[in-house]
């Protein structure tokens, strides 16, 4: 039986106007993630991967196509319904954490569930929780500036989480890491895939990261392509 489809997107153009004319970024590009699949997409410097995130997390507006998340169109949404959907059903990670250097890292993965009217005390056991199955149970009520990187991005990881989205979006979310700091935050991706149900699109220039993934597709000249899992499935890009 065909899993669920938690992400549907069809035809997506964005076209931005540059100095010398409009500069088309994606072009009719079509993705399709079901749910609990990892799916990574690699591209170049440049090649429309940061501007594909925004559209699939309804921060950004394609000029033409759809995008449908558990088969709604955020577009014919509300800006109530929008809020409510984006603290629902998506998760984001960026390449910089953005994580509230005077908060714990307890109380920075609480926040999506508080702005989301959950019960402070459930969302303090949720955030617990999350931050135990990411490996930092002892960490839980330290701030971000007493934490090293790979750990905040851990924190970052467990608070996209928080609300149980449908799925989660990541940007680069190793960029700023070391090699072994990235290979502990690939793994976790994986586990947290399987063991919570989660869905996950990463965007990355990473080609290891597709060792990890259910699919991997490689973003040029506006489109995607499906390629190979393993690293050696691309040329240098």
């Amino acid at each position: 039986m065909e899993r669920e489809k938690t992400l549907d997107a069809r035809g997506i153009w964005r076209v931005y106007e540059g100095t010398k004319g409009p500069i088309e970024v994606l072009r009719g590009l079509d993705l399709s993630v079901s749910a609990g699949e990892v799916v990574v997409v690699i591209g170049a410097s440049g090649a429309g991967k940061s501007t594909l995130l925004h559209i699939l997390g309804t921060l950004e507006g394609p000029d033409r196509g759809t995008v449908l998340i558990r088969g709604v169109d955020p577009q014919k949404c509300s800006s109530g319904e929008l809020n409510v959907m984006r603290n629902r059903d998506i998760g984001f990670v960026f390449q910089f954490h953005y994580l509230l250097p005077e908060f714990s890292a307890l109380e920075n993965v609480m926040m999506p569930s508080i702005i989301g009217g959950r019960d402070r005390r459930a969302a303090e056991e949720r955030a617990a929780g999350l931050l135990g199955a990411v490996g930092l149970e002892e960490r839980i009520h330290h701030r971000p500036a007493e934490l090293s990187g790979g750990e905040q991005q851990r924190v970052a990881v467990a608070r996209a989480l928080a609300n149980g989205p449908s799925i989660v979006l990541a940007d680069e979310p190793s960029g700023n890491l070391d090699d072994r700091a990235s290979e502990s935050l690939h793994s976790l991706v994986r586990e947290l895939s399987r063991s919570e149900k989660q869905t996950f699109v990463i965007v990355t220039h990473k080609k290891e990261l597709l060792e990890k993934a259910d699919r991997g597709f490689v973003l040029v000249d506006g489109t995607l392509h499906e390629i190979g899992r393993g690293p050696d499935a691309l040329p240098v890009l």
